[in-house]
């Protein structure tokens, strides 16, 4: 899908789910990264800014490991996304000043409850994206993505997290939540930003 499209999606819709945006040797190599190899790696998940950020599992129960620009297979991630940012610029003029994600694996039983990526505070992140990094997920694996209309109460899209599956929404707009997962489900979760007031 071209960024034009991408684009007007985002203009009149607010989100936009991509089939298989990145080649499938990149998708490979980034399912590889995101193990929980036993290197300490991954940590586990801490919601708030600064310095209230807290570690709150029955709301979030992800294991996080942040995209590093010096390994070869994140870096090639964020110069795609990089070529998002622009491209989203030039079309949208949005501002969109740099990216950051990391991978996500939430094992069995765990989930995401309703949440906002858009912090209080300083304006910062405008929009999000998730891309999945599941082979075979089923239907019975769970941990999909549930979209909610600004409101919060609507659900208005659900995202069944299988690899090679990207969503990109507006941040301030959508409340989502991960439904519990039965199976390992990984993903890379990033931002978007402006410049902080």
């Amino acid at each position: 899908m071209s960024i034009e499209e991408i684009s007007e999606h985002l203009t009149r819709v607010g989100y936009i789910v991509l089939d298989d945006p990145l080649q499938k040797t990149l998708s490979d190599l980034l399912f590889s990264r995101c193990q929980d190899d036993g290197t300490l790696r991954f940590k586990a998940a801490q919601i708030g800014r600064g310095a209230a950020k807290k570690q709150l599992s029955p709301l979030r129960g992800d294991l996080i490991s942040w995209l590093d620009d010096s390994n070869s297979t994140d870096h090639a991630y964020l110069v795609w996304m990089e070529a998002l940012r622009c491209g989203l610029n030039s079309a949208l003029f949005l501002g969109l000043f740099d990216f950051e994600g990391h991978y996500a694996i939430y094992g069995a039983g765990n989930g995401y409850a309703r949440h906002s990526d858009a912090f209080h505070g300083p304006r910062n992140r405008v929009l999000s994206t998730v891309f999945y990094l599941n082979e075979d997920w089923q239907a019975a694996d769970g941990g999909e993505l549930r979209l909610f209309e600004p409101s919060g109460e609507t659900v208005i899209a659900t995202v069944n997290p299988r690899f090679g599956t990207m969503i990109i929404f507006l941040s301030e707009s959508f409340p989502h939540e991960v439904l519990m997962a039965h199976s390992k489900r990984r993903s890379i979760a990033g931002w978007f930003r402006v410049r902080e007031a």
